[in-house]
């Protein structure tokens, strides 16, 4: 399946899209909508999706349960693969992940699918609004079940990070918090019980990732983006072969954003699954406010 230019297999476009979904094979697609504050994703995608596409809630099928390793943890290999393979998820067939505008939850089932083993997952640049604007054909009801996919869940094809592995990081790589600013500053905290940011982490928003229609920036204007931070994937004290750079946000869903933005960038990234919600469930870890790194 064709990709965006200099999107590395990443990214996928509505045209490219388009063109696969008429042809011979077509991708799996998988509508990830979802918002903090609702209304549900499964409304959304009943309201109108993409033909042939299969909902999938974040808070079930991209996670396991909130607890102490975070609000959205990793789902066990057994759990994400039965739900991919009830979603038509196979090893040998591509596939397209796309949610509202900004690929903000998307690039959670990108990487996850990434993570456990899948080959050919891109996420659909510009979402379901880019499809409607180019005039794309829309479905209003539920369609057949899919044929069940043979994805295999292999865990461990993405770097991730534990509390101490950021802390770590921040110290001697590049930590990327995704957060909004006043978040990383302390200002205000919505969701998390403590407000503030890891010491060491420097913030980078994710919506700097992306154009003001919800695009990813091309290649070039990603690295330079993340260049003007400091983060070109080579920070001194990391031993050869380490990644050198991570990202963490609220819970582990922005940050996979910014670890596929920093993937178009050319620059490897771990993902912090856990993130904030994890690193606060310690009391004894220690939070930096203001709008400095701490």
């Amino acid at each position: 399946m064709e990709s965006a230019d200099g999107t590395q297999g990443l990214l996928t476009d509505v045209s490219a899209l388009a063109r696969a979904l008429a042809g011979p094979v077509s991708p799996v697609l998988l509508d990830v909508r979802w918002r903090l504050a609702g209304p549900p994703g499964l409304d959304a995608y009943r309201a109108g999706h993409l033909p042939g596409a299969v909902f999938l809630d974040l808070d079930t099928d991209l996670a396991a349960e909130p607890g102490p390793a975070g609000r959205h943890p990793l789902p066990e290999a057994a759990s994400f693969q039965a739900a991919m393979r009830h979603a038509g998820v196979s090893d040998g067939r591509p596939v397209v992940v796309y949610d509202d505008v900004d690929a903000t939850v998307a690039a959670r089932a990108w990487w996850l699918l990434r993570y456990f083993g899948h080959g050919d997952c891109r996420v659909l640049d510009g979402g379901f609004r880019a499809w409607t604007a180019a005039g794309g054909q829309v479905a209003r009801r539920d369609g057949a079940a899919p044929v069940p996919g043979d994805f295999t869940a292999r865990p461990g094809h993405m770097p991730v990070l534990d509390a101490d592995g950021a802390a770590g990081l921040a110290r001697c790589g590049a930590l990327l918090d995704a957060r909004a600013r006043e978040r990383y500053r302390g200002e205000t905290e919505p969701v998390d019980p403590v407000a503030g940011h890891i010491p060491g982490a420097i913030n980078a928003p994710t919506t700097g990732n992306v154009a003001p229609d919800g695009r990813f920036l091309p290649a070039a204007g990603l690295r330079a983006r993340f260049a003007a931070l400091g983060v070109d994937g080579t920070r001194p004290g990391q031993a050869d072969g380490a990644v050198a750079v991570g990202a963490y946000c609220g819970s582990g869903v922005t940050a996979a954003h910014e670890v596929l933005a920093l993937e178009i960038a050319g620059i490897p990234a771990s993902l912090y699954v856990g993130s904030w919600s994890n690193w606060v469930a310690d009391p004894a870890r220690p939070v930096a406010t203001g709008p400095g790194p701490g």
